[in-house]
């Protein structure tokens, strides 16, 4: 979403500062995560070609970083309404955070995708019992819409379904609807997640109207 193919989307992120700042005047606030994308995936598969032994820990700091360095960016896009420091040490609740319309977030440390820490946010700041999960696809499919066209969006599912799909282990790099290890700390905690087109604005203002979208709820 933010750097999709080694360059930064800047139209989408002008198109998505709107987008939010329109719902920060109807008084609304936003814990955004930023994943590591494209950036991370370059900087693993090069670190693989340097050492082709090195440890999955020393693989998740490289994607950790991506991460951080694609939430930078997008303080730098929200920085006049934005809290000027980028959460990264989720073992810490900084209540000053609070404070600010709008609060951005990068990864944390080896072991942990930003999907873990999503779901982290929302239980420990009490914020919200629904987190959304923007994607570059629709949804969650019967199987990979990219390999197969007759793929079908699934629009519920539950956390065993997910679970059973996404499986229990957390590898550095996965390719999966959410995290499993996010996946069953959300189950334990009842919290909600959307998987939706991060570049449909339009199906994203649905969401937060409450309204009918397209996407997949997972509770």
């Amino acid at each position: 979403m933010i750097i999709p193919n080694g360059g930064a989307d800047v139209k989408f992120l002008h198109e998505f500062s709107h987008f939010i700042r329109k719902h920060l005047n109807r008084q609304r606030r936003f814990f955004i995560v930023c994943g590591g994308g494209a950036t991370a995936r370059h900087y693993a598969q090069a670190g693989r070609e340097i050492d082709p032994k090195i440890p999955d820990y020393d693989l998740d700091w490289l994607m950790t970083h991506a991460t951080r360095l694609n939430a930078q960016l997008l303080r730098t896009l929200f920085r006049d309404v934005c809290y000027q420091r980028v959460i990264k040490h989720y073992e810490i609740i900084d209540k000053n955070a609070l404070d600010y319309k709008v609060v951005i977030c990068g990864g944390w440390k080896p072991g942990w995708s930003t999907d873990y820490d999503s779901v982290m946010l929302a239980i420990d700041y009490r914020v919200t019992d629904t987190v959304i999960n923007l994607s570059d696809i629709d949804g969650v499919y019967d199987k990979d819409p990219k390999k197969f066209p007759e793929a079908k969006l699934q629009p519920r599912l539950s956390w065993e379904q997910i679970i059973k799909i996404v499986g229990k282990k957390w590898t550095p790099g996965l390719s999966r609807p959410f995290d499993p290890i996010a996946s069953q700390l959300a189950k334990d905690n009842q919290i909600k997640v959307i998987v939706c087109n991060g570049h449909d604005l339009k199906n994203l203002n649905n969401i937060l109207e409450g309204k009918k979208f397209r996407g997949t709820l997972i509770k």
